[in-house]
């Protein structure tokens, strides 16, 4: 599969670059930021995957977090993709935030007429790493994910969804149990019709019940400012309950006067690659 170069920035000794591709998946052309660290000149890497929030596209991540530094001196390659597909022409697709274009949810879209484009899930899951192991110097058997809100949900998804695929796991505000919250009900339904025990599948606080793959070790943060935690969109309690109920370790951090946005996760960031450094070069 053909990857065009959009970009490429020198950073911290290596290589900030965005590319495109037309994904098999999404039916549309897709891009990816990658930043390769000053090691992948030399050696093969470890990678890791992070997924952004609601209206974000491949640029939030590598812009505004400043995770730079920090993959350069443990090694990591990091990958940030887009939200969702772009551009299909469906209708509807452009008319809210939290639905459609910038709002992919990381599902497998089984409803009308979103079930051909929006498959966010499986193209995390197995084109993104198949075009990134193809194309770049990177270690196919070490591999972990991270997010923010809409993307922490799908980082906490992909990992609890297959056991051992991930080496670790962590979070900034993630959308913890979306069956019970506006965001989720809005997305799940219309990505995935009317059946809720079909958005169960999706949704980290159901998924860590049935738990019973390979030790996870979980690392979220979470703003005690933010407005969306207070409006009821993220509900981090009802997962930290499955999750010490299961017997699945995860450190959650309340973080004073922090809120949504990228000033809080560029603030823990150098945290969470400590933290996926630790498993992914063990």
């Amino acid at each position: 599969m053909a990857l065009k170069q959009v970009s490429s920035n020198r950073c911290f000794e290596g290589f900030q670059k965005v590319f495109e591709h037309d994904s098999a998946e999404l039916k549309c052309k897709m891009k990816f930021g990658i930043y390769l660290p000053p090691k992948a000149e030399t050696a093969k890497c470890p990678v890791l995957y992070w997924l952004s929030g609601l209206t974000c596209t491949e640029q939030n991540f590598i812009t505004k977090a400043g995770f730079q530094q920090a993959a350069a001196e443990h090694g990591l390659i990091v990958v940030a993709p887009d939200t969702s597909p772009r551009g299909c022409n469906i209708e509807g697709e452009d008319e809210s935030w939290d639905f459609g274009t910038g709002a992919g949810f990381y599902v497998d879209a089984t409803e009308e007429p979103w079930k051909t484009n929006y498959r966010m899930y499986s193209y995390i899951k197995d084109e993104l790493p198949k075009l990134i192991n193809a194309n770049f110097p990177t270690d196919p058997e070490r591999m972990s994910i991270f997010g923010h809100s809409m993307g922490g949900h799908g980082a906490l998804i992909l990992a609890l969804k297959n056991p051992g695929k991930y080496k670790s796991v962590s979070a900034f505000a993630p959308i913890c149990n979306p069956i019970q919250c506006q965001w989720g009900k809005k997305a799940l339904g219309g990505y995935l019709g009317s059946d809720v025990s079909k958005w169960e599948a999706y949704d980290a606080t159901q998924l860590v019940k049935s738990y019973a793959g390979s030790p996870l070790d979980i690392l979220i943060d979470q703003g005690k400012d933010d407005q969306f935690l207070s409006a009821g969109q993220l509900l981090p309690d009802n997962f930290i309950a499955a999750c010490t109920e299961q017997k699945v370790p995860v450190v959650f951090r309340l973080q004073q006067g922090y809120d949504h946005s990228y000033f809080f996760i560029a603030t823990f960031i150098n945290d969470h690659i400590k933290h996926h450094a630790k498993y992914l070069n063990a």
